[in-house]
């Protein structure tokens, strides 16, 4: 079933099709079409689902949790300052291996308050025990939920997925998205069988406290999950290609990359324009091209280092500040880690930050500084301001 969708109602639809049995979430833009659309779904008998009206992010999280523990399949979605307030929730849910599914339509973080998008929010968790999936258009944000719950599911991993999209430029625009049917996604994403849950009958506790004597191994089971996770994406992303035709195999996606001189990494929407510059640049005959980073957790690092393996002048586009950090972006130390090569050039590019636009016109002047060895900086910097 195809149809034009807002990239908020493509995350909708597809929280719907996964049968969640409970939703709690607290308003925030450029979330709020999400949230508002799943509402009129369980009023109108669309979702049989338990809504949760909560007076904060932190109570929506946290009610999720209570569900989840519980024994059922729940979803929320949030942005910026609400996440942010979730940040101690998060790290308990990710503790008590919860698989949640959250959406995030990632906004930039204040102050100043800024509703446009970077990925500060998602980028600034990325320790808190949480994979992390990006998508780069609406297509994706749909898929990725049908994904997310059967990888957060498996008992392999039990651990929440994120599911990050550019707020506004992703989630307020509509694209065409090719939507599997119910039966479809019964046949894919079975009911929700916790491996644990709450039940007055066979009392056990989640989330107690931990001396110094065990706390460390509860932390390096939540990283061994995390590694395990890499191949059950693998596996699952391609069991979706099978049934669906669109194969989510990899954690990362390579865009003319077989014989580039210079590589562009990004995450998200900006993928897109930067293909198109890659594609204007190619005709002018400078070997460019992309890394697209699908999954930022777990961290792909194998994948990162073959892919760019050969190519000595590599930029990593940022949307996130590591403030105080030489290396301007997190992303970056992620990837120059992963080539671990002193004779690859690594360099971070702080841009877009509280939804400044990038044109095509940026990401050729940005090759151009790769090129030059000039990076580790915040690019389209307004000067005069300061």
């Amino acid at each position: 079933m195809k149809g034009i969708l807002e990239g908020s109602h493509a995350a909708a639809e597809a929280a719907k099709l996964c049968r969640p049995d409970v939703v709690s979430a607290y308003p925030i833009t450029p979330q709020t079409h999400i949230v508002e659309r799943l509402a009129e779904m369980v009023a109108d008998g669309e979702l049989d689902s338990e809504y949760i009206c909560v007076e904060s992010e932190f109570s929506a999280l946290s009610a999720c949790l209570g569900a989840s523990a519980a024994g059922s399949r729940v979803y929320s979605a949030t942005s910026s300052q609400g996440l942010l307030l979730m940040t101690e929730v998060c790290f308990n849910v990710a503790g008590m291996r919860q698989p949640i599914v959250m959406s995030i339509a990632n906004r930039a973080v204040g102050a100043p308050l800024s509703i446009w998008n970077d990925q500060q929010d998602s980028i600034a968790l990325r320790d808190c025990g949480w994979i992390q999936l990006y998508a780069e258009d609406a297509q994706e944000i749909h898929d990725f939920h049908y994904i997310a719950y059967k990888v957060a599911e498996d008992h392999e991993v039990l651990l929440p997925v994120f599911i990050c999209f550019d707020g506004f430029i992703l989630s307020h625009t509509y694209e065409p998205v090719d939507m599997p049917t119910q039966a479809e996604v019964d046949a894919f994403l079975p009911p929700y069988k916790p491996y644990n849950m709450l039940d007055a009958k066979n009392p056990i506790s989640m989330g107690m406290y931990a001396t110094p004597e065990y706390y460390m191994e509860f932390r390096y089971e939540i990283d061994q999950a995390m590694v395990r996770s890499a191949d059950v994406i693998r596996r699952v992303g391609k069991e979706f290609g099978q049934k669906f035709g669109r194969d989510y195999s990899n954690l990362v996606e390579a865009y003319k990359l077989e014989d580039a001189e210079v590589a562009i990494v990004a995450l998200g929407s900006i993928s897109g324009t930067i293909k198109d510059a890659i594609d204007e640049m190619r005709a002018e005959g400078k070997k460019v091209g992309l890394l697209r980073l699908i999954a930022l957790r777990p961290f792909p690092a194998e994948d990162v280092k073959k892919a760019l393996s050969g190519i000595k002048k590599v930029g990593v586009f940022e949307k996130n500040l590591s403030i105080g950090a030489r290396m301007k972006g997190a992303v970056g130390y992620e990837v120059k880690d992963a080539i671990n090569d002193s004779s690859v050039s690594v360099l971070s590019y702080v841009a877009g930050l509280g939804g400044r636009d990038i044109t095509k016109a940026d990401i050729k002047k940005m090759v151009g500084e790769i090129e030059a060895g000039r990076g580790d900086c915040f690019f389209g910097l307004r000067e005069e301001l300061i």
